[in-house]
């Protein structure tokens, strides 16, 4: 008989370690949120695990590592999902959290870099006008080519006016990448977004969990506008509305007390006064019509 020999494959200890991570952490946190971090830079990860490492386990990760160790889990809903967006260079980040929140905290932990050529704009960039330091040289072609208009002052370079050299979704150029590095102006947003996560047994795409803050402010104060109104204009009592209706009736009562002549203490001088107006429009009438008024 011919014996075969079976060769066990060994994986190295941190894509072992890996596995194991993989295993054990999504069972022990409500949230798994995915970022792609392709563009992120080490600097902004190590900045938050520092600042919510009580909060917030972040791992860089093998995607297929990771795919292997999600595909042995049952028992949490939508890793299936989230498994199936593991691709390029992927963080999961296992928290108790909301993703909605997180996203809020990564928004609010975003930095300005420089550019570098290639990169693509989110928002207008402006040169802005004035002294820029620099002494004159082969520089200046650089701010020819980005058509912003300057003179030599003082014996430095100075923008003529405030110029715009790119708009969102442009492609920054190497030679412009340069300009704006020496002007200091660093307009590239870099920041840690969520674009998948699965808590509480549901499942929320990028779209479903970016929050305007201020449109919700917004939308929250009008909301509680107009059910003052409404509950004034219906009468309905209520913490909020009663200093709003008392005010009311009391105007209304006021105005009912001086269109029937009812004297009090707070009609009488009104009253009276608009008496007194109609007395005196009376007298000129007649004096008008040659009467003698006494």
């Amino acid at each position: 008989m011919t014996s075969q020999k079976h060769t066990r494959i060994t994986y190295p200890k941190g894509k072992q370690e890996l596995h194991q991570q993989m295993l054990d952490l999504p069972k022990s946190y409500n949230v798994i949120a995915l970022s792609k971090v392709n563009k992120v830079r080490a600097t902004q990860l190590m900045k938050i695990r520092k600042k919510f490492h009580k909060e917030i386990i972040i791992k860089v990760i093998k995607n297929r590592v990771t795919q292997k160790a999600f595909e042995k889990i049952s028992d949490v809903q939508g890793i299936d999902k989230l498994s199936s967006q593991l691709e390029g260079q992927c963080a999961l980040m296992f928290t108790n959290i909301s993703p909605f929140k997180l996203n809020l905290i990564f928004d609010q932990n975003k930095v300005f870099l420089p550019a570098k050529g290639g990169d693509i704009t989110k928002t207008e960039i402006m040169i802005p006008s004035g002294d820029t330091g620099i002494t004159p040289g082969p520089v200046l072609s650089e701010f020819k080519e980005a058509n912003v208009p300057t003179k030599i002052d003082q014996g430095t370079i100075w923008v003529s006016r405030d110029t715009i050299v790119a708009k969102p979704s442009d492609v920054i150029s190497t030679k412009l990448a340069s300009l704006l590095s020496k002007l200091n102006i660093k307009p590239i947003e870099a920041g840690i977004v969520v674009n998948y996560a699965i808590a509480d047994k549901l499942v929320f795409a990028e779209d479903d969990l970016r929050i305007d803050i201020n449109e919700i402010k917004n939308e929250l104060s009008r909301s509680y506008n107009e059910s003052i109104s409404l509950a004034i204009e219906s009468s309905y009592f209520t913490k909020e509305s009663m200093g709003y209706l008392l005010s009311k009736a009391s105007r209304q009562a006021q105005s009912l007390a001086l269109e029937s002549n009812y004297l009090s203490k707070d009609t009488a001088a009104q009253i009276i006064s608009t008496e007194e107006m109609k007395a005196q429009n009376l007298v000129n009438k007649l004096k008008n019509k040659g009467y003698s008024v006494g």
